[in-house]
Protein backbone atom coordinates (compact mmCIF):
# COMPACT_ATOMS: atom_id res chain seq x y z
CA UNK A 1 0.00 0.00 0.00
CA UNK A 2 1.55 3.53 -1.01
CA UNK A 3 1.45 6.32 1.17
CA UNK A 4 -0.45 9.73 -0.55
CA UNK A 5 -2.36 12.64 0.49
CA UNK A 6 -3.87 15.26 -1.38
CA UNK A 7 -7.77 16.15 -2.34
CA UNK A 8 -7.88 14.24 -5.73
CA UNK A 9 -6.55 11.11 -7.14
CA UNK A 10 -6.82 9.26 -10.21
CA UNK A 11 -7.76 5.36 -10.23
CA UNK A 12 -4.21 4.52 -10.95
CA UNK A 13 -3.19 5.90 -7.75
CA UNK A 14 -5.66 4.62 -6.03
CA UNK A 15 -4.96 0.99 -7.12
CA UNK A 16 -1.40 1.51 -6.11
CA UNK A 17 -2.65 2.72 -2.86
CA UNK A 18 -4.57 -0.98 -1.98
CA UNK A 19 -3.17 -2.97 -4.58
CA UNK A 20 -6.03 -3.62 -6.74
CA UNK A 21 -5.79 -3.76 -10.92
CA UNK A 22 -7.98 -1.31 -13.10
CA UNK A 23 -10.22 -2.37 -15.43
CA UNK A 24 -11.00 0.49 -17.92
CA UNK A 25 -9.69 4.11 -17.67
CA UNK A 26 -7.16 4.87 -15.05
CA UNK A 27 -6.74 7.82 -15.71
CA UNK A 28 -10.51 8.69 -14.18
CA UNK A 29 -9.64 11.59 -11.35
CA UNK A 30 -11.63 10.50 -7.97
CA UNK A 31 -12.27 12.73 -5.08
CA UNK A 32 -14.80 11.46 -2.82
CA UNK A 33 -16.98 8.56 -1.81
CA UNK A 34 -20.50 7.62 -2.14
CA UNK A 35 -23.08 5.00 -2.47
CA UNK A 36 -23.82 3.40 -5.82
CA UNK A 37 -27.05 5.24 -6.08
CA UNK A 38 -25.76 8.29 -4.90
CA UNK A 39 -22.70 8.47 -6.83
CA UNK A 40 -21.55 10.89 -9.64
CA UNK A 41 -18.68 11.29 -12.04
CA UNK A 42 -16.15 12.38 -9.69
CA UNK A 43 -17.09 9.62 -7.19
CA UNK A 44 -15.94 5.78 -6.21
CA UNK A 45 -18.59 3.30 -4.63
CA UNK A 46 -17.97 -0.21 -4.10
CA UNK A 47 -20.04 -3.49 -3.99
CA UNK A 48 -19.95 -6.27 -1.04
CA UNK A 49 -23.93 -6.95 -0.40
CA UNK A 50 -25.11 -8.93 -3.67
CA UNK A 51 -28.50 -7.46 -3.28
CA UNK A 52 -27.20 -3.96 -4.49
CA UNK A 53 -25.66 -5.40 -8.06
CA UNK A 54 -28.89 -4.38 -9.92
CA UNK A 55 -27.20 -0.75 -9.80
CA UNK A 56 -23.77 -1.59 -11.00
CA UNK A 57 -25.63 -0.66 -14.39
CA UNK A 58 -27.55 2.34 -13.41
CA UNK A 59 -24.09 3.88 -11.20
CA UNK A 60 -23.30 6.60 -12.34
CA UNK A 61 -20.26 6.48 -10.30
CA UNK A 62 -16.79 7.52 -11.67
CA UNK A 63 -15.20 3.66 -10.76
CA UNK A 64 -16.70 1.14 -8.09
CA UNK A 65 -14.39 -1.23 -6.15
CA UNK A 66 -15.22 -4.78 -6.88
CA UNK A 67 -14.68 -8.29 -6.49
CA UNK A 68 -12.86 -10.28 -9.55
CA UNK A 69 -16.09 -12.68 -9.67
CA UNK A 70 -18.60 -9.31 -10.05
CA UNK A 71 -16.28 -7.51 -12.61
CA UNK A 72 -17.98 -8.13 -16.31
CA UNK A 73 -21.24 -6.52 -14.25
CA UNK A 74 -19.02 -3.26 -14.25
CA UNK A 75 -20.46 -1.20 -16.96
CA UNK A 76 -17.85 1.89 -16.51
CA UNK A 77 -14.42 1.63 -15.04
CA UNK A 78 -13.67 -0.54 -12.01
CA UNK A 79 -11.29 -1.41 -8.93
CA UNK A 80 -10.66 -5.04 -9.06
CA UNK A 81 -9.63 -6.06 -5.64
CA UNK A 82 -9.97 -9.21 -2.98
CA UNK A 83 -11.85 -7.60 -0.29
CA UNK A 84 -14.26 -4.67 -2.13
CA UNK A 85 -15.05 -3.61 1.49
CA UNK A 86 -11.34 -3.08 3.12
CA UNK A 87 -10.54 -1.38 -0.21
CA UNK A 88 -13.08 0.87 -0.04
CA UNK A 89 -12.52 1.82 3.75
CA UNK A 90 -8.74 2.41 2.88
CA UNK A 91 -9.79 4.80 0.33
CA UNK A 92 -12.60 6.62 2.16
CA UNK A 93 -9.82 7.64 4.61
CA UNK A 94 -8.10 9.21 2.14
CA UNK A 95 -10.91 11.50 1.38
CA UNK A 96 -12.27 11.64 5.21
CA UNK A 97 -13.47 15.20 6.11
CA UNK A 98 -14.39 14.90 9.74
CA UNK A 99 -13.12 18.07 11.56
CA UNK A 100 -10.56 17.89 14.00
CA UNK A 101 -11.40 18.44 17.86
CA UNK A 102 -9.47 21.00 18.61
CA UNK A 103 -6.61 23.26 17.59
CA UNK A 104 -3.75 24.07 19.76
CA UNK A 105 -4.30 24.97 24.03
CA UNK A 106 -7.27 26.46 24.45
CA UNK A 107 -6.82 29.52 26.73
CA UNK A 108 -9.53 27.69 29.39
CA UNK A 109 -8.04 24.54 29.57
CA UNK A 110 -6.51 23.75 33.01
CA UNK A 111 -3.40 21.18 33.02
CA UNK A 112 -1.39 20.66 36.42
CA UNK A 113 2.03 21.67 36.75
CA UNK A 114 2.41 17.70 37.70
CA UNK A 115 1.11 16.88 34.40
CA UNK A 116 3.48 15.61 31.39
CA UNK A 117 2.16 16.95 28.02
CA UNK A 118 3.83 15.53 25.21
CA UNK A 119 4.49 17.56 21.30
CA UNK A 120 1.97 18.58 19.29
CA UNK A 121 -0.65 18.41 21.93
CA UNK A 122 -4.27 20.04 21.64
CA UNK A 123 -6.68 20.66 24.39
CA UNK A 124 -9.98 22.22 23.72
CA UNK A 125 -12.12 24.55 25.70
CA UNK A 126 -12.48 23.76 29.21
CA UNK A 127 -10.30 20.49 29.49
CA UNK A 128 -9.06 19.35 32.70
CA UNK A 129 -6.08 17.22 33.25
CA UNK A 130 -5.41 16.54 36.37
CA UNK A 131 -2.27 15.82 38.60
CA UNK A 132 0.43 13.28 37.42
CA UNK A 133 -1.13 12.71 33.98
CA UNK A 134 0.79 11.67 30.96
CA UNK A 135 -0.20 12.88 27.34
CA UNK A 136 1.74 11.63 24.52
CA UNK A 137 3.14 13.23 21.34
CA UNK A 138 0.25 14.00 19.23
CA UNK A 139 -2.74 13.99 21.23
CA UNK A 140 -6.18 15.40 20.81
CA UNK A 141 -8.68 16.04 23.72
CA UNK A 142 -12.01 17.93 22.65
CA UNK A 143 -13.80 20.57 24.84
CA UNK A 144 -14.87 19.61 28.21
CA UNK A 145 -13.35 16.43 28.67
CA UNK A 146 -11.79 15.81 32.27
CA UNK A 147 -8.92 13.32 32.36
CA UNK A 148 -8.41 12.15 35.89
CA UNK A 149 -5.56 11.88 38.80
CA UNK A 150 -2.41 9.32 37.06
CA UNK A 151 -3.87 8.77 33.60
CA UNK A 152 -1.61 8.12 30.35
CA UNK A 153 -2.82 8.69 27.29
CA UNK A 154 -0.77 7.08 24.27
CA UNK A 155 0.94 9.00 21.39
CA UNK A 156 -1.57 10.03 18.32
CA UNK A 157 -4.90 9.38 20.71
CA UNK A 158 -8.34 11.19 20.18
CA UNK A 159 -10.36 12.07 22.82
CA UNK A 160 -14.03 13.72 21.56
CA UNK A 161 -15.64 16.27 23.47
CA UNK A 162 -17.16 15.76 27.22
CA UNK A 163 -14.73 11.99 27.66
CA UNK A 164 -14.81 11.57 31.33
CA UNK A 165 -11.56 9.34 31.91
CA UNK A 166 -11.02 8.38 35.51
CA UNK A 167 -7.91 8.37 37.55
CA UNK A 168 -5.26 6.12 36.87
CA UNK A 169 -6.66 4.66 33.34
CA UNK A 170 -3.84 3.47 30.63
CA UNK A 171 -4.98 4.33 27.49
CA UNK A 172 -2.69 3.08 24.29
CA UNK A 173 -1.68 4.74 21.16
CA UNK A 174 -3.99 5.68 18.58
CA UNK A 175 -7.05 5.52 20.12
CA UNK A 176 -9.96 7.49 19.38
CA UNK A 177 -12.95 7.92 22.03
CA UNK A 178 -16.19 9.49 21.35
CA UNK A 179 -18.20 12.00 23.27
CA UNK A 180 -20.19 11.37 26.52
CA UNK A 181 -17.88 7.55 26.99
CA UNK A 182 -16.67 7.11 30.24
CA UNK A 183 -14.03 4.83 31.46
CA UNK A 184 -12.83 4.21 34.79
CA UNK A 185 -15.93 4.55 36.54
CA UNK A 186 -16.04 2.34 39.61
CA UNK A 187 -17.36 -1.10 39.20
CA UNK A 188 -20.90 -2.50 40.14
CA UNK A 189 -19.18 -3.88 43.17
CA UNK A 190 -21.59 -4.24 46.38
CA UNK A 191 -21.91 -6.75 49.67
CA UNK A 192 -25.19 -7.09 51.05
CA UNK A 193 -25.17 -7.00 54.84
CA UNK A 194 -28.57 -8.23 56.34
CA UNK A 195 -30.42 -6.38 53.28
CA UNK A 196 -28.11 -3.28 53.75
CA UNK A 197 -26.14 -2.74 50.29
CA UNK A 198 -21.85 -1.78 51.50
CA UNK A 199 -19.96 -0.19 48.36
CA UNK A 200 -16.33 -2.43 47.63
CA UNK A 201 -14.27 -0.09 46.74
CA UNK A 202 -13.04 -0.53 43.31
CA UNK A 203 -9.30 -0.57 43.10
CA UNK A 204 -8.24 -1.82 39.87
CA UNK A 205 -8.11 0.40 37.06
CA UNK A 206 -8.88 0.20 33.33
CA UNK A 207 -6.28 -0.53 30.21
CA UNK A 208 -6.92 0.21 26.34
CA UNK A 209 -4.89 -1.33 23.99
CA UNK A 210 -3.54 0.43 20.61
CA UNK A 211 -5.46 1.37 17.74
CA UNK A 212 -8.86 0.47 19.61
CA UNK A 213 -12.45 2.24 18.50
CA UNK A 214 -14.57 3.22 21.34
CA UNK A 215 -18.25 4.99 20.44
CA UNK A 216 -20.41 7.41 22.19
CA UNK A 217 -21.90 6.93 25.24
CA UNK A 218 -19.99 4.19 26.18
CA UNK A 219 -19.07 3.29 29.76
CA UNK A 220 -15.93 0.68 30.97
CA UNK A 221 -15.60 -0.11 34.88
CA UNK A 222 -12.71 -0.42 36.34
CA UNK A 223 -11.51 -3.31 38.46
CA UNK A 224 -12.02 -4.45 41.46
CA UNK A 225 -9.13 -5.24 42.38
CA UNK A 226 -7.09 -6.43 39.07
CA UNK A 227 -7.87 -3.59 35.67
CA UNK A 228 -10.42 -4.23 33.00
CA UNK A 229 -8.31 -5.07 30.07
CA UNK A 230 -9.27 -3.75 26.53
CA UNK A 231 -7.07 -5.50 24.08
CA UNK A 232 -5.44 -4.00 20.81
CA UNK A 233 -7.38 -3.04 17.75
CA UNK A 234 -10.87 -3.87 19.39
CA UNK A 235 -13.88 -1.87 17.92
CA UNK A 236 -16.59 -1.00 20.47
CA UNK A 237 -19.96 0.62 19.78
CA UNK A 238 -22.11 3.26 21.58
CA UNK A 239 -23.99 2.43 24.13
CA UNK A 240 -21.91 -0.56 25.82
CA UNK A 241 -21.56 -1.84 29.11
CA UNK A 242 -18.40 -3.52 30.02
CA UNK A 243 -18.19 -4.23 33.85
CA UNK A 244 -15.29 -4.70 36.36
CA UNK A 245 -12.67 -6.65 35.55
CA UNK A 246 -13.59 -7.62 31.85
CA UNK A 247 -10.86 -8.80 29.56
CA UNK A 248 -11.62 -7.99 25.84
CA UNK A 249 -9.09 -10.09 23.26
CA UNK A 250 -7.32 -8.22 20.69
CA UNK A 251 -9.37 -7.60 17.58
CA UNK A 252 -12.99 -7.98 18.72
CA UNK A 253 -15.78 -6.09 17.98
CA UNK A 254 -18.83 -4.88 20.17
CA UNK A 255 -21.75 -3.72 18.59
CA UNK A 256 -24.36 -1.38 20.20
CA UNK A 257 -26.56 -1.31 23.24
CA UNK A 258 -24.35 -4.78 24.54
CA UNK A 259 -23.96 -5.67 28.44
CA UNK A 260 -21.63 -7.46 29.50
CA UNK A 261 -21.28 -8.05 33.42
CA UNK A 262 -18.37 -8.29 35.51
CA UNK A 263 -15.59 -10.83 35.13
CA UNK A 264 -15.94 -11.73 31.64
CA UNK A 265 -13.45 -13.18 29.44
CA UNK A 266 -13.92 -12.46 25.85
CA UNK A 267 -11.18 -13.70 23.43
CA UNK A 268 -9.69 -12.53 20.21
CA UNK A 269 -11.54 -11.83 17.25
CA UNK A 270 -14.72 -12.53 18.83
CA UNK A 271 -18.09 -10.16 17.16
CA UNK A 272 -20.57 -9.59 19.72
CA UNK A 273 -23.94 -8.03 17.56
CA UNK A 274 -26.14 -5.30 19.02
CA UNK A 275 -28.26 -6.12 22.16
CA UNK A 276 -26.52 -8.95 23.56
CA UNK A 277 -26.66 -9.85 27.18
CA UNK A 278 -23.85 -11.79 29.10
CA UNK A 279 -23.77 -13.01 32.60
CA UNK A 280 -20.97 -12.53 34.75
CA UNK A 281 -17.59 -14.76 34.85
CA UNK A 282 -18.45 -15.93 31.94
CA UNK A 283 -15.77 -17.20 29.30
CA UNK A 284 -16.00 -17.30 25.65
CA UNK A 285 -13.46 -18.47 23.02
CA UNK A 286 -11.39 -17.47 20.25
CA UNK A 287 -13.11 -16.97 16.64
CA UNK A 288 -17.01 -16.73 17.87
CA UNK A 289 -19.88 -14.66 16.91
CA UNK A 290 -23.05 -14.17 19.22
CA UNK A 291 -25.98 -12.77 16.88
CA UNK A 292 -28.00 -9.98 18.22
CA UNK A 293 -30.49 -9.78 21.42
CA UNK A 294 -28.51 -13.55 22.39
CA UNK A 295 -28.33 -14.13 26.42
CA UNK A 296 -25.38 -15.66 27.15
CA UNK A 297 -25.48 -17.88 30.55
CA UNK A 298 -22.91 -20.14 29.93
CA UNK A 299 -19.39 -20.20 28.47
CA UNK A 300 -18.65 -20.65 25.09
CA UNK A 301 -15.61 -23.02 24.67
CA UNK A 302 -15.63 -24.15 20.58
CA UNK A 303 -15.54 -21.11 17.66
CA UNK A 304 -18.58 -20.66 16.07
CA UNK A 305 -21.98 -18.95 15.84
CA UNK A 306 -24.18 -18.44 18.27
CA UNK A 307 -27.74 -17.47 18.77
CA UNK A 308 -30.93 -17.35 21.29
CA UNK A 309 -33.03 -13.97 19.76
CA UNK A 310 -36.19 -14.52 18.51
CA UNK A 311 -36.94 -13.27 15.20
CA UNK A 312 -39.84 -10.57 14.59
CA UNK A 313 -43.04 -12.31 12.94
CA UNK A 314 -45.90 -11.26 12.48
CA UNK A 315 -48.43 -10.92 15.87
CA UNK A 316 -50.88 -13.35 14.74
CA UNK A 317 -48.03 -15.91 13.93
CA UNK A 318 -46.46 -15.03 17.59
CA UNK A 319 -49.75 -15.58 19.48
CA UNK A 320 -49.95 -18.83 18.00
CA UNK A 321 -46.96 -19.86 18.54
CA UNK A 322 -47.21 -18.41 22.37
CA UNK A 323 -49.84 -20.75 22.72
CA UNK A 324 -48.25 -23.83 21.32
CA UNK A 325 -45.43 -23.19 23.50
CA UNK A 326 -47.60 -23.45 26.69
CA UNK A 327 -48.79 -26.70 25.67
CA UNK A 328 -45.27 -27.98 25.29
CA UNK A 329 -45.31 -29.79 28.90
CA UNK A 330 -49.04 -31.47 28.56
CA UNK A 331 -47.98 -32.92 24.90
CA UNK A 332 -44.41 -34.19 26.36
CA UNK A 333 -46.34 -36.10 28.72
CA UNK A 334 -48.86 -37.34 26.19
CA UNK A 335 -46.03 -38.51 24.05
CA UNK A 336 -44.40 -40.40 27.01
CA UNK A 337 -47.79 -42.12 27.52
CA UNK A 338 -47.99 -43.74 23.89
CA UNK A 339 -44.65 -44.53 24.22
CA UNK A 340 -44.97 -46.82 27.00
CA UNK A 341 -47.68 -48.16 25.41
CA UNK A 342 -45.90 -49.52 22.38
Amino acid sequence: MTTIDKGHYSLEELANHVGGVVQGDSGITISSVATLSGAQSHQISFLTNPKYKSQLKSTNAGAVIVHENVKESVTGAALIVDNPHVAFARIAQLFDTTPVVATGIADTAKVASSARIGSNVVLGHNVIIEDNVVLGDGVSIGANTVVGKGAHIGEGSTLYPNVTVYHGVVIGKRVTIHSQTVIGSSGFGYANDKGVWLPIPQLGGVRIGDDSQIGANTSIDRGALDDTVIGVNVIIDNQVQIGHNCVIGDHSCICGATGIAGSCNIGRHVIIAGGVGINGHISICDNVQVTGYTMVVQDITQPGVYSSGQPAQTNREWRKNAVRLQKIGSLFDRVKALEKQV
